[in-house]
């Protein structure tokens, strides 16, 4: 394969997974506590190179760039917008820290408060997952009595006061992504300490999308994969007039 047709085709492909990872950004633009991926793209050397043939910096023909790959996404923890809803099992955390809820194999992190309380009192994520107290155990309301949260992440009924189980993981880059805008914690998670536990209730944490910058990335994208995969006819039509002219010769 001509080694500009291979860096076009590198390139298309580079940008179609980017615009999966945007058009995904966009689709949870209004998802409670959702965290936008980024695409990181990094340069590649030379096929020779990263064969050993080759040194990097030689300044030879073989020694030309490999074009871009996506590395991998890395999750903005940016935090999104506060609206206030005047559901009292909707909270939000204003600051650093994650709710802890019930997994599967361990508890699993999200900042998505868009809690209810199921049939049985509990009170849990839109799938059906308890939220934990600092105990461990799941909250268990009494549905026949209102109730409050603190500013400090104590539920309060009656005569009863839980705590919620506010967390932070040692970094950010030791979480990954569980699906349902849930974490999973690759290493140890550390309690909010009290003056860091700030929880407001009948509040949410919208999306942390911002649809107009997700769109010009989105159009950028666009254009240049349609870009590359002009190169890639462009250099096609190339080869194959060079054929026929050898042909004929």
């Amino acid at each position: 394969m001509p080694y500009g047709l291979y860096l076009s085709a590198a390139g298309a492909e580079v940008q179609r997974q980017r615009l999966d990872v945007l058009s995904n950004n966009l689709a949870n633009v209004g998802t409670t506590g959702f965290k936008r991926e980024l695409a990181v793209l990094q340069a590649r050397a030379a096929e020779a190179v990263e064969q050993g043939t080759a040194h990097p910096g030689a300044g030879r023909l073989e020694d030309l760039g490999g074009g871009v790959f996506v590395r991998g996404t890395q999750t903005d923890f940016s935090q999104g917008l506060m609206e206030k809803t005047g559901n009292p099992t909707d909270l939000a955390i204003d600051g650093e820290g994650f709710f802890q809820v019930e997994g599967d194999g361990g508890p699993l992190l999200t900042r998505a408060g868009d809690f209810t309380i199921d049939a049985i009192g509990r009170l849990v994520t839109q799938n059906g997952r308890p939220v934990l107290s600092e105990g461990g155990g799941p909250i268990v309301l009494d549905n026949r009595f209102p109730f409050e949260v603190t500013a400090g992440g104590m539920v309060r009924q009656n005569d009863n006061a839980i705590p919620l189980s506010l967390v932070k993981p040692g970094s950010l880059a030791d979480l990954a992504k569980a699906g349902e805008n849930l974490f999973r914690p690759l290493d140890n998670v550390t309690p909010l300490a009290p003056g860091e536990r700030q929880v407001r209730q009948f509040a949410l944490e919208r999306s942390g999308v911002k649809p107009t910058t997700e769109m010009v990335q989105l159009i950028e994208t666009t254009r240049a994969y349609e870009t590359n995969i002009r190169m890639i006819q462009h250099q096609d039509e190339m080869t194959s007039q060079l054929l026929s002219r050898v042909l004929r010769a």
